[in-house]
C-alpha cells in the first residue's frame, strides 16, 4: 500500500518466495491452487500507463486489489479505469480507503463509500480500510476512531469490512487491542516464509496476506503488492458476491 506521496510506511524485507508454492492447501482445499491477486494504486501506472488486467488474469491471478479514496479529498486517478478493466478481465475486485487517523472517520467513510458505490455486486470483495499510520493518536483514540470508521462504513455498504494493516504497527500504534479480531484480517508480512508470522491483536487466523511489495507481474509496468487468500472466509467465489 502507499500514500499519494509515495511513503511506504511497511518494514522492508528481502523476501524470495515463488507464489505457486505458497500455502498449500491455501484456498481450503488440500493441494488446491492459491487464490492469488495484486494490489495496486497510482504507482502502477509509471507515465499514466495503463495496466493490462487481462495479461494479470492470464498469469493466474484470480483478484485484485485497487486503491480508491485517502483521507478526505483524493481519489486514485486511475480507480475507475482499473475497476471497469478487471471487470472486464473476470477478476475479482476489491478497494481500499487509506486512512487519515487526523480527519472525521464518518466523513471519511461516506466519501470512500461515495466513490465504489458500483462495486457491490456479482465479483466483489467487501471494503477495506488501509489502517498504517496513526495520525499522531494515542492508541485509544485511534482504537476509537477505527471503531467508528468501520461501523460507518459497514452501515453504508452493507457488508462487514475487511483490515488491513502490518504487526508491528497494529502492537504498538494498536497497542495490540484485540478489539477487532471478529473483523477478516489482511496482513502486510515480508518474512519469506510459506506463511505469516504470529499475528497481532487476538487474530487467530488471517484473510488475505500481502507476502511481498515487489512482485513482478505480466500487464503491470512497476513492482506490485502480492497476495494470497486464505479460505478462512470460506468459498472464494461466494465471499465475493459470486462469479465475475
Amino acid at each position: 500500500m502507499a500514500m499519494r506521496n509515495g511513503v511506504r510506511k511497511l518494514t522492508r524485507y528481502a523476501p524470495v518466495l515463488v507464489a505457486g508454492a505458497l500455502l498449500l492447501g491455501t484456498a481450503g482445499v488440500a493441494g488446491a491452487e492459491p487464490v492469488r491477486g495484486p494490489d495496486v494504486a497510482s504507482w502502477q501506472h509509471p507515465n499514466g500507463i495503463s495496466i493490462d488486467w487481462f495479461a494479470v488474469r492470464n498469469a493466474g491471478q484470480d483478484f485484485a486489489m485497487v486503491k480508491a479514496t485517502e483521507g478526505l479529498d483524493y481519489v486514485n486517478p486511475f480507480f475507475v479505469q482499473d475497476c471497469v478493466t478487471m471487470r472486464l478481465a473476470h477478476l475479482a475486485r476489491g478497494a481500499y480507503h487509506y486512512a487519515d487517523p487526523t480527519q472525521s472517520p464518518e466523513a471519511q467513510a461516506a466519501f470512500y463509500a461515495t466513490i465504489v458505490l458500483g462495486m457491490n455486486g456479482p465479483g466483489d470483495l467487501p471494503p477495506v480500510l488501509d489502517l498504517e499510520h496513526s495520525g499522531g493518536l494515542a492508541p485509544a483514540q485511534l482504537i476509537d476512531w477505527t471503531h467508528r470508521y468501520l461501523n460507518a462504513v459497514q452501515s453504508l455498504t452493507g457488508r462487514q469490512p475487511i483490515i488491513y494493516t502490518y504487526p508491528q504497527f497494529w502492537r504498538t500504534a494498536m497497542a495490540d487491542t484485540h478489539e477487532f479480531s471478529h473483523y477478516p484480517l489482511w496482513i502486510a508480512d515480508y518474512n519469506g516464509q510459506n506463511t505469516p508470522g504470529p499475528l497481532p491483536g487476538g487474530w487467530n487466523t488471517w484473510s488475505f496476506w500481502q507476502y511481498t511489495d515487489s512482485g513482478q507481474l505480466p500487464g503491470i509496468g512497476a513492482p506490485v503488492d502480492l497476495n494470497v487468500y486464505s479460505g478462512a472466509q470460506g468459498d472464494f467465489t461466494r465471499y465475493s458476491n459470486g462469479p465475475v
